[in-house]
C-alpha cells in the first residue's frame, strides 16, 4: 500500500505526463488525445511504481514487461519512457515524423517497447506469450497489458482470455481502460461491453475493477493482482476519455483529432494551472 507521499508524487508525475503529451502532439495534426489522456494514471503507476525496470537497460532479461494493446495510445507510453530516461526528451518533439524514432503505433525499434501493436485486439495474445515464455525459461518477471473497452469488441481478445485463464497465467494483468468512448461514439452504442466483470470472470479471471484516476485504487489493485495465485487478473478501471483538458473530456471526436492553435493553447494553461496546484 502506497503512503501520502508517494501518492502525491504519483499524482504529480500523472499531471506532468498529461501536460508533456499534450505539448508532444501539439497543434494542426492528428493525434490520439483521448485515449492518451484516460490512461495516464494507469500508465503512471506501472512505470514509477508497480514495474521492475532499469531505465539504463530495457532489454534486462527479468525486467517487468508493458505491452501496449491499444497500440494507437502509446503516446503516453512514450512521455513515460522518456520521463524515465530511456531515450532523450527530445525524441518526444519528433512524434509522428519521417524517420523519427516515435511513431503513431509502437515499434520495437523504439527503446523500451515490448511489442509492435496497433491492429487492435491482438495486444492480449502477445502477452499471454511472454507470460509463457516467463514460466518456461523460470523467470519470475510479470506482464501487464493495457487494452481499450472499445477493443474488446475484437474476437481474439476472449479467445486470448479463455487462454490466459487454462494455462494458469497469474503472471498476467489485463488492465481495462474503460473510457466507454472509441472512436464512433459510445461502446454500448457500439457493442454493448455490460456485464463486463461477469464477462471476464466467465473467463476464469481474477477480476478487479477500481477508478482509473485515482492513483491509491490502481497501485493497491496492482498490488493485490501479485498475491492471486493459479489464475490471470484483469483490472476494469473507469476513466474519463480525454481526462483532464475540459473540452477534450467525454468527446469522442478527439479520438483521433486536431487541436486548433487556440485549443492548443487552452488545453496547456489548462494543465499547467492544474500541474501548479499539485505542487
Amino acid at each position: 500500500m502506497i503512503d501520502s507521499a508517494k501518492a502525491k508524487e504519483l499524482k504529480n508525475t500523472a499531471q506532468k505526463m498529461r501536460l508533456e503529451i499534450v505539448k508532444m502532439m501539439g497543434a494542426n495534426k492528428p493525434h490520439h488525445f483521448g485515449g492518451s489522456l484516460s490512461e495516464v494514471e494507469i500508465v503512471t503507476s506501472l512505470y514509477f511504481y508497480k514495474m521492475r525496470y532499469h531505465p539504463s537497460d530495457p532489454q534486462w532479461p527479468d525486467r517487468d514487461r508493458f505491452v501496449m494493446s491499444k497500440g494507437h495510445s502509446v503516446p503516453a507510453q512514450y512521455v513515460a519512457l522518456a520521463m524515465k530516461g530511456v531515450f532523450p526528451y527530445e525524441y518526444l518533439g519528433k512524434l509522428k515524423t519521417l524517420g523519427a524514432c516515435l511513431q503513431g503505433h509502437p515499434c520495437m525499434k523504439t527503446p523500451g517497447i515490448e511489442a509492435c501493436t496497433g491492429s487492435l485486439g491482438q495486444g492480449l495474445s502477445y502477452a499471454n506469450g511472454i507470460a509463457l515464455g516467463a514460466r518456461i525459461s523460470k523467470r519470475n518477471f510479470r506482464v501487464h497489458v493495457l487494452l481499450g473497452d472499445g477493443e474488446l469488441q475484437e474476437g481474439q481478445v476472449w479467445e486470448a482470455a479463455m487462454t490466459s485463464s487454462a494455462r494458469k497465467l497469474d503472471n498476467l494483468v489485463a488492465i481495462i481502460d474503460r473510457n466507454h468512448l472509441e472512436s464512433q461514439g459510445s461502446t454500448e452504442d457500439s457493442k454493448p461491453l455490460e456485464p463486463l466483470r461477469l464477462k471476464w470472470e466467465a473467463f476464469g479471471w481474477h477480476v478487479l475493477e477500481v477508478d482509473g484516476h485515482n492513483i491509491e485504487q490502481v497501485c493497491a489493485a496492482l498490488d493485490t493482482a501479485e498475491t492471486i495465485k493459479g489464475k490471470p487478473t484483469a483490472i476494469i478501471a473507469d476513466t474519463i476519455k480525454g481526462k483532464g483538458v475540459s473540452f477534450i473530456e467525454g468527446d469522442f471526436r478527439f479520438h483521433n483529432a486536431p487541436l486548433t492553435n487556440q485549443q492548443y493553447e487552452q488545453a496547456i494553461k489548462e494543465l499547467e494551472t492544474t500541474l501548479e496546484g499539485e505542487n
